[in-house]
């Protein structure tokens, strides 16, 4: 892909089964959803006939659920009605289909270059996969098991993720009853060692006992 900014905001669809496709939003409304009659139809039966719009507002771009029957997720936070898209957001409908925005002018960010979007001191390129810890990446990549945990704690920063949670985001076809705490508390052990291997004085994931992990990603400089 070429590294030249877009004039119009793109829509980067992931599907671990196919190629991420990209498509280019060309209106300044677009609907999404199952039905034909969208702009962007996505083939999944938990998705709803038109499961969402995006619409451009004051040079701004939003996202809207129009009541659909399974959700739609912004960041790892579900949507009620409307709210503001940035660049890089990261969306999810019916927790089916995933993709990610970039706002007009913006670079899509698979081209190699360290992602800009939150100037926090850990930083996803979600598209990627690849994680940061500053200017420096986390070489060789995460596990996978390893890169869901942290993606859900990042797209929650702030936020306690629960022991659920957590099994639910890193192992989804397993019953929650299937999966031990000791399972779970290794692989935040895991994760926070490769995390300590290029930041050994900072804790980036706290426990919160009897509620479960969050992230503490301060600001760069902070």
């Amino acid at each position: 892909m070429p590294d030249t900014a877009s004039e119009q905001p793109i829509f980067i669809i992931h599907d671990d089964k196919h190629p991420d496709r990209e498509i280019e939003m060309t209106k300044d409304l677009v609907t999404i959803g199952r039905g034909e009659e969208c702009d962007i139809t996505l083939n999944e039966r938990q998705i709803s006939r038109v499961h969402i719009r995006v619409y451009k507002e004051n040079e701004n771009y939003y996202i809207e659920d129009m009541e659909s029957k399974n959700g739609t997720w912004v960041n790892g936070q579900q949507i009620k009605g409307a709210r503001r898209l940035y660049d890089g957001d990261e969306i999810h409908l019916a927790l089916a289909v995933r993709m990610q925005f970039i706002g007009s002018g913006a670079t899509a960010p698979l081209t190699g270059d360290i992602p800009t979007v939150l100037q926090s001191r850990i930083r996803l390129d979600l598209a990627s996969r690849r994680v940061f810890i500053g200017s420096h990446e986390i070489d060789p990549p995460l596990s996978p098991p390893q890169y869901r945990l942290v993606e859900l704690l990042y797209n929650n920063s702030g936020r306690i993720c629960t022991r659920d949670e957590v099994v639910t985001t890193v192992w989804p076809d397993v019953v929650s009853d299937g999966v031990s705490e000791q399972a779970i508390d290794a692989l935040v052990r895991r994760l926070r060692d490769r995390l300590a291997d290029i930041e050994p004085n900072w804790q980036y994931i706290v426990t919160v006992r009897g509620h479960g992990f969050r992230l503490d990603n301060p600001d760069i400089g902070g």
